[in-house]
């Protein structure tokens, strides 16, 4: 398990990337960081096996079960 990106590590990578953060904004860029983490790391758990892939798909012909 990784431990949390802290506001001066968040602070200290948007340095590094050429972007400068205001003081006041970088506990706001370590949350939103560590919530896409978390995000990430439960979609890697999924097990997507049986999922046909996206091209398979047409927008608007999904099949509606009236069950649900």
């Amino acid at each position: 398990m990784t431990s949390e990106l802290t506001p001066q590590q968040a602070a200290h990578g948007a340095l590094r990337a050429g972007l400068t953060l205001g003081d006041d904004r970088h506990e706001g860029v370590a949350a939103t960081a560590n919530h896409i983490h978390s995000v990430i790391t439960t979609l890697r758990e999924l097990d997507f096996a049986d999922t046909p892939p996206a091209i398979s798909y047409r927008a608007g012909q999904e099949h509606v079960d009236a069950a649900l």
